[in-house]
């Protein structure tokens, strides 16, 4: 049994002040939090070689600081009135704090800054459109202006997807763009306006027997880590993926047609399932980041809500190579696919074990004696859903194929306790950074042929420095290939040596096969590696899209993805 000597740390728990700093760097709500237990503490201490007494004392640059900033506007008084009298006055702020807070996103660089009240340009004005109609005669007055527009909606973005470089205005979709437009039973899909927040949108699905008269529950099948902090119209500019997007697909897949409000026009794709009429308008449009235009409503694929029928199994396999010959076998087995499907590598999975605490040393024993070795073994969690038949028959193929490759099987309990922390766990964020400890991500599609070239290349350069944690993942499965998530920590020494880092992860992963990035966007923060990934003759499609779209480049302007570079 693990058992720490260090003394509690004296976690920041009150909620963030308001009008701070904290408030707008913080994930969640002013009072979410999620404290590391002890054991976890402990392990992050031992694995990045902390001093006994690290987290003992104070939080140190928590943020709590009122938000003041000497930034003048840059709009004259005649656009500002012009602006208000699109949208109404009351819809237009221009304060210190809001400006600063819609022009950030949740990305650790950003909350380093913060942090410290380092804080970089940000946009002149925050505006709230009533509806598409706003949208329209905003975007074109600013394009006839030459004011930029950046768009906002939940402001999860990890990627620098909207941070202001030349002033203008941030519209915020939330705010009242809120609603669902229409729910078509029929043809299983739900019509939605893009400032809807994800948590809103499943419970309007959830219960939608009482609120639209439908005979069925239905679900959006879009579940990411940040989900509570995302509105669906950011799933689909940036490319998300939920956490059981092997089942129900990723944004991509689930979006049905789109209205997109642009410099040169608006314009409504149309509700096909499939079409021959030339490549796909409502296709080039998904992932385009507000650089583009902006998109006003959405109409998404839905399914069939049926919890009751959800299968819950967990694994442990011997070695990351077995575990990883399974999970392909499971996707190219053509009998379904799970929903969540899971798999951790050896430091994940010793990390997971010890979050337990107490437990530990008898969960440890147990394993040994099987034969599963501490740091080799691997964890693989898994749902199946679906119609009761189906899910029941998914769950039974994956355990006969785990068993094939020497997975214990240790019931579905472990993925439940998963799922019911899922979306917490990034608030430990905050506590790690109070104390100096830097935690990152970064994530890339692989084919099997090539998932151990790029596994090796992301652990041998993370762990070629001293004192770092690199804990990761399989995670979006296919039947061509999967998805590699790895979480990498530090003791911060400078945000530079940070990004050094950071840098280095992604030039090793692209170098080995991989992409910058397969489910957080391009941003600013990718787009150093988009014409290396994609090549000139790609790229210049994707600038020729923006020179049509955006002739006066108004639309979220900069370096994002690359275009302007």
């Amino acid at each position: 049994m693990e058992k720490s000597t260090r003394k509690t740390p004296n976690w920041y728990t009150p909620p963030a002040p308001e009008g701070s700093y904290r408030s707008i760097l913080k994930l969640g709500k002013p009072d979410d939090v999620k404290h590391p237990g002890d054991s976890w503490r402990t392990m992050i201490a031992d694995v990045l070689g902390l001093p006994p007494d690290h987290f003992e004392g104070p939080p140190r640059n928590t943020g709590d600081e009122k938000v003041v900033i000497d930034q003048a506007i840059a709009l004259s008084e005649d656009r500002i009135r012009a602006i208000e009298s699109i949208v109404g006055a009351e819809n237009v702020d221009r304060d210190d704090y809001q400006r600063v807070k819609f022009s950030y996103g949740k990305f650790t660089d950003e909350a380093t800054d913060l942090r410290r009240g380092d804080v970089a340009p940000v946009c002149d004005l925050v505006v709230y459109p009533r509806d598409k109609n706003d949208v329209r005669a905003l975007v074109q007055y600013c394009n006839d202006e030459g004011v930029p527009v950046i768009p906002y909606g939940g402001g999860s973005s990890a990627s620098l997807g909207f941070s202001p470089e030349q002033g203008g205005i941030v519209l915020v979709l939330t705010t009242h763009m809120n609603q669902v437009v229409s729910l078509n039973e029929r043809n299983q899909t739900a019509t939605v306006q893009a400032g809807l927040m994800a948590p809103a949108y499943e419970e309007a699905l959830n219960d939608a027997v009482k609120r639209f008269g439908t005979q069925h529950a239905y679900t959006c099948g879009h579940f990411p880590q940040s989900f509570p902090l995302t509105s669906v119209g950011g799933w689909v500019p940036t490319l998300g993926s939920g956490q059981a997007s092997t089942y129900y697909g990723d944004a991509y897949d689930i979006v049905f047609s789109q209205e997109y409000v642009t410099p040169v026009g608006s314009f409504k794709t149309h509700d096909f399932p499939a079409t021959a009429t030339g490549p796909k308008v409502n296709d080039i449009m998904k992932g385009s980041e507000g650089a583009f235009g902006i998109l006003v409503e959405v109409t998404f694929k839905i399914f069939r809500y049926m919890p009751e029928n959800r299968q819950y199994f967990t694994f442990m396999f011997p070695n990351w190579e077995d575990a990883v010959r399974a999970t392909q076998e499971v996707m190219q087995g053509e009998f379904g696919h799970p929903a969540v499907f899971r798999l951790s590598d050896g430091e994940e999975t010793e990390t997971s074990l010890r979050m337990y605490g107490g437990s530990y040393g008898v969960v440890d024993g147990i394993l040994r004696s099987r034969g599963l070795k501490k740091d080799q073994r691997c964890l693989l969690m898994g749902t199946a859903e679906g119609e009761k038949g189906y899910a029941k028959h998914v769950k039974r193929m994956v355990r006969k194929i785990a068993r094939q490759h020497g997975a214990l099987y240790l019931s579905g309990w472990p993925t439940r306790m998963w799922e019911k922390d899922r979306y917490s766990h990034p608030f430990l964020r905050e506590d790690m950074m109070d104390f100096d400890v830097m935690i990152d991500t970064v994530e890339t599609p692989v084919t099997w042929d090539n998932i151990h070239t790029v596994y090796a290349a992301i652990r041998e350069f993370v762990k070629s420095h001293p004192d770092t944690m690199c804990l990761t993942h399989a995670s979006h499965f296919y039947p061509q290939g999967t998805n590699l998530y790895a979480i990498f920590g530090t003791r911060f020494t400078s945000k530079r040596e940070f990004q050094t880092l950071r840098n280095g992860v992604v030039d090793r992963m692209v170098a080995a096969g991989g992409s910058p990035t397969h489910h957080h966007g391009v941003g600013k923060l990718f787009a150093p590696w988009m014409q290396e990934h994609l090549g000139k003759e790609q790229m210049d499609v994707l600038r020729a899209l923006k020179r049509h779209f955006d002739p006066n480049n108004i639309m979220n302007p900069g370096s994002l993805m690359g275009l302007n570079d």
